[in-house]
């Protein structure tokens, strides 16, 4: 570790897995987590009923970070720790990653940096060894003595391609045990990308990225974004659940939602590369997240109950999203995705009332 970040005591080890405990008990429990808010039921597409194309020859593949995979899908964090379901969850969603030819990137890695024996749920490139994985740590860490050191750990546990660096101001505030410092934070996530060897992707949590966010994160040499806006789940509603904090309750729907943060992002467009996620429910979803600047879309909550039962019921789920993605590129005529990357034209226009 850093020389600045201090020996965890058994206190703060088991708290941090009761709290990835505590974050999936809270998903499997409450069902009003899914905020159901994300903003896609407000764009329409226009349907072709001459689409002009073979629904056979759908060619639903992309690329990122150098591989090519079977559609714009991404596993998105879940979690990662010493309980042993967490570390089973994590092999079910990295064995149906490779099966399905999809990235897949981890919870927070901080567990295993804090606690050694979190550390083999993290141990995932033996069961995806050819789809991009993706390490994940919360920025904020880099202001509690994280660094260079801590960061590598987390990439080569993983053998990962990229590594997410979560931003939460939000959940940190609600957390009873919150790191709430995320001052000049852009300084230092620019100091860490110089010396890590992966991308690094800057991802909200749940409440969407601004424009200042994306230019900060561009002056810092970020190249990859995942806005993570709101309307999926709630992660301040969690948060609520393991503390007395009403502001849980009060900010459940704060932020941009998913739509918002991406239309926001279009100028940037050229400059970076951009992740949607954020209640993200469906094939349909993704068509218009693509559509309006998505390179990849991030799926996490629909996996949640699969990934408990088994490898086989993630897989079922991540084709079923496949399908519905399949065929709505074939109802808006585009064989491609390269022809729905920020194509407007397939969106219906406001008409005057």
């Amino acid at each position: 570790m850093s020389n600045s970040h201090t020996a965890p005591s058994s206190e703060q080890v088991t708290q941090v897995t009761q709290r990835k405990q505590d974050h999936i008990n809270a998903l499997l429990q409450d069902p009003q987590i899914e905020r159901q808010q994300s903003g896609f039921d407000k764009i329409r597409l226009i349907h072709r009923a001459l689409p002009e194309c073979r629904y056979d020859e759908i060619d639903s593949s992309t690329s990122f970070l150098d591989h090519t995979l079977s559609f714009p899908f991404l596993i998105a964090s879940m979690t990662g720790g010493a309980s042993g379901n967490l570390g089973q969850i994590n092999r079910h969603l990295a064995e149906a990653a490779e099966q399905c030819q999809v990235p897949m990137a981890v919870g927070s890695q901080r567990a295993m940096i804090i606690d050694d024996a979190a550390k083999k749920s993290f141990e995932l490139r033996q069961f995806a060894p050819s789809v991009p994985l993706i390490a994940n740590l919360g920025a904020v860490q880099l202001n509690y003595g994280f660094g260079v050191e801590e960061a590598q750990r987390a990439v080569e546990t993983l053998d990962a391609n990229a590594l997410y660096l979560h931003l939460n101001p939000l959940q940190e505030v609600i957390q009873p045990e919150g790191d709430t410092n995320f001052s000049q934070l852009a300084d230092k996530i620019h100091a860490l990308s110089d010396k890590i060897e992966v991308p690094i992707i800057l991802k909200e949590v749940g409440s969407g990225l601004s424009p200042a966010d994306i230019e900060l994160g561009l002056q810092a040499g970020i190249k990859h974004f995942d806005i993570a806006g709101r309307g999926g789940t709630s992660w301040s509603r969690i948060e609520a659940h393991r503390s007395e904090n009403s502001l849980g309750m009060t900010f459940q729907d704060w932020g941009l939602t998913t739509v918002e943060s991406l239309q926001l992002a279009q100028p940037y467009q050229s400059k970076a590369d951009f992740i949607a996620s954020g209640g993200i429910r469906n094939g349909i979803d993704m068509a218009k997240s693509v559509i309006i600047g998505g390179r990849l879309c991030g799926v996490a909550a629909p996996l949640l109950s699969p990934a408990l039962e088994s490898t086989r019921q993630v897989v079922e789920t991540i084709e079923q999203f496949k399908r519905e993605f399949r065929t709505a590129q074939f109802l808006l005529g585009t064989q491609t995705v390269a022809q729905l990357h920020l194509n407007s034209a397939l969106i219906v226009p406001s008409l005057p009332r």
